[in-house]
């Protein structure tokens, strides 16, 4: 009999451990989250000036196709080549893992232009790629005006081969340049509100200036021919231009509120004080 309740007692222990293993087991797939699914995805380097709509681009394409955000290197290739497809505001792109992420390297092209062709909007970069258009307030982004009748743009990320579009092109990144080194806490492109090209190569009109930059009070800065084009038209170098333009705005501020136009072509012309408007 005191048998038979030792079998019992051992009988009734092995019941309690299976009856225990199965509810720590529950317990456990119950509580305990499963292996992350996504990581997360670090964009290094980005300009201040690259808003949250455009990040916003860069983590929908990431996963574009279906692809889940895993931290390993196939998941990794995959990301990048989205990246590299989908995004054309980058350019460059390489996609590595790190300890804990997904790290996204890229050199992020920076629009210098904005371009109207009917009822679309696009931006061009220094190297007149073409952008898709997103609302960007913290760059001084010019209009090219006066672009003459073409086939269409190419296609977004695509280089826009066009001689016109270049020349302004060319102007704006020469600008851009003596800004980041003479006035970098003021740059003077934040005051050029557009480029006309209508008369490029004086298509038009010879005897006119073949370029025109107009400030935001529409003040008329006079350019003339395309960069390295001064010598045929026997109008001041390009670098006397450049000289005329960031002299007058340093000495006076702005290039608004001020002379009804400012000459940069004319070798014997001097720049018009504020006082000549009136």
């Amino acid at each position: 009999m005191a048998g038979a309740g030792k079998v019992l007692a051992v009988a009734g222990a092995l019941c309690g451990v299976v009856i225990l293993l199965v509810l720590l087991e529950r317990y456990v797939n119950g509580t305990v989250p499963a292996p992350q699914d996504t990581v997360e995805l670090e964009l290094a380097g980005v300009p201040a000036w690259v808003n949250d709509q455009l990040k916003e681009k860069v983590y929908a394409a990431a996963q574009a196709a279906g692809v889940h955000l895993r931290l390993d290197e196939d998941t990794a290739l995959s990301v990048q080549r989205n990246l590299a497809r989908q995004v054309v505001w980058l350019d460059d792109v390489r996609v590595r893992t790190t300890h804990d992420c997904l790290r996204v390297e890229a050199r992020w092209r920076r629009p210098v232009a904005v371009i109207q062709s009917g009822p679309a909007k696009f931006y061009v970069d220094g190297a007149q790629v073409v952008l898709d258009f997103v609302p960007i307030a913290d760059l001084p982004i010019v209009e090219i005006s006066g672009l003459a009748p073409a086939a269409e743009a190419p296609p977004l990320g695509g280089v826009w081969q066009r001689d016109d579009l270049g020349a302004a092109v060319a102007i704006l990144n020469q600008l851009g340049q003596m800004d980041r080194t003479l006035t970098p806490d003021k740059p003077l492109l934040y005051e050029i509100d557009r480029i006309d090209v209508s008369n490029y190569d004086g298509r038009k009109n010879d005897r006119r200036p073949h370029i025109i930059l107009y400030a935001k009070d529409e003040t008329e800065i006079t350019w003339g021919a395309a960069l390295g084009k001064w010598q045929r038209h026997l109008e001041s170098t390009d670098e006397q231009k450049l000289g005329k333009l960031y002299g007058y705005y340093k000495e006076y501020g702005t290039l608004t509120g001020g002379a009804k136009y400012i000459n940069l072509r004319d070798p014997r012309d001097k720049i018009p004080l504020p006082i000549d408007r009136y």
